[in-house]
Parts: structure tokens; C-alpha cells; sequence
């Protein structure tokens, strides 16, 4: 199967979907923030399988001020939440830098996508990078190489996301689509439980109506 290239438009890279969906339940999309690149990956699936929609990354141009990468950001992710309509967005928890400049940028960042996630009224889901590494790959102290080829593996794609900031928000998705059927689970559980209990409940008032008929009619 031929790789399908990587185009760039309006500074947004884009990765053309390597898959056809046949049927919809969850869309989720992934934001990995980034002061220079943030990425982000849309997914689709059920409870069993999920496949990538698109994905891509939002570069900020060279020289452009802060402000002003924060608004291209902003653009580029309400075009996209506007073309694909998922149903929830996952992010990637931030993470204390060594530099206080970048915290601090990167925390803006994340302000940015979560306010145009919340004017979209999507549902909004924060993983920090150590759960998220431990939902895909298995273990919390997994290497970024380790994250891209799992992200290939789980998405039957024929390459490693690029750049690194698109295969990270892929794996922010996939986390929380992991984490997100397992709680569904849980309620259905609970649920199943729950309607058990009140026919069990239901059962046991009618007996003794029973028994006392039975006993009345023998007499």
C-alpha cells in the first residue's frame, strides 16, 4: 500500500486519513499543546477497535510573536473541531518544565485549547503524560519512541506519525478512549446491577402475597 504524503496549508500540517470509517459511536480528538507545534489526531471507533480520522500539527511561523501564535492556534482548532464534530477532547495534562517561561506558555497554550474545546461544547478530559504513556504503552516511564511506535501499532498505520507532537496527541486520544469505554463499562455494570436488585426486590414483596393466598385456599 502507497504512503500517502504530508501537505502543509496555511502553516496547519495536515496527514490525509489512512482509513475508512464505516460506523461512527466515538470521535475523539487529541491536543498535544506546544508553544513552536501543537498537535492534535482525531479517532473513531467502539468498544472494540478504533481507527485515525486525520491528523496534524499547528507550527507557528518563524518570528511570529506569542500572542499571535496563540490565535493561529486557536483558528486552527475550531476549523477542525468544525470538519470532523467529535464528541469529546483529550489533553494533555501539563508538566512542570525547567524553564518557567515555558510552563508557563505551555499552560497557555492549553488555556487556549480548552477554551475553544468548552465553546464547542465538547467534553473536555486532561491525562498527564505519565498515564497517558501507561494506558499505551504499559508503563508510565515509556521513551517517546516507544509511545510513536505503539500509537503505529494501535492504528495500523503504515508510519510513525511526524512529527513527534502529532504521534503524542494521537496517544492522548487513545488513552482516553481507553479510559472512556472502560467507565462506560463500569456503568453498564453498574447499571445491569442495579435493575438485577429491583426485580430481585419486586419478586420478593409479591411471595408472601402468594404464600398467604396458597395458605388461605388450603384452609
Amino acid at each position: 500500500m502507497k504512503e500517502k504524503s504530508m501537505t502543509v496549508f496555511c502553516s496547519v500540517v495536515y496527514c490525509a486519513p489512512l482509513a475508512e470509517i464505516t460506523a461512527s459511536i466515538m470521535r475523539i480528538l487529541g491536543i498535544d499543546p506546544g508553544s513552536e507545534t501543537t498537535g492534535w489526531g482525531v479517532i473513531e471507533g467502539d468498544s472494540r477497535r478504533y481507527s485515525l480520522v486525520e491528523c496534524g500539527a499547528v507550527r507557528a511561523a518563524t518570528g511570529q510573536k506569542f500572542p499571535a501564535r496563540l490565535l493561529r492556534i486557536a483558528n486552527a482548532l475550531e476549523e477542525i473541531i468544525q470538519r470532523h464534530h467529535p464528541d469529546a477532547c483529550a489533553i494533555e495534562d501539563g508538566f512542570l518544565a525547567t524553564n518557567v517561561k515555558v510552563t508557563l506558555k505551555l499552560g497557555q497554550v492549553r488555556g487556549v485549547a480548552m477554551l475553544v474545546a468548552e465553546r464547542a461544547a465538547l467534553e473536555i478530559h486532561e491525562y498527564s503524560p505519565r498515564l497517558v504513556k501507561q494506558t499505551v504503552v504499559g508503563h508510565g516511564s515509556a521513551e517517546k519512541f516507544q509511545v510513536q511506535q505503539m500509537v503505529k501499532r494501535l492504528l495500523s498505520l503504515n508510519s510513525v506519525p511526524e512529527p513527534h507532537d502529532v504521534a503524542d496527541a494521537l496517544a492522548v486520544a487513545i488513552c482516553h478512549f481507553h479510559h472512556a469505554s472502560f467507565a462506560k463499562r463500569v456503568l453498564e455494570t453498574q447499571s445491569s446491577a442495579k435493575l438485577s436488585d429491583l426485580k430481585l426486590t419486586h419478586l420478593n414483596v409479591r411471595l408472601p402475597a402468594r404464600h398467604s393466598a396458597r395458605r388461605r385456599i388450603s384452609r
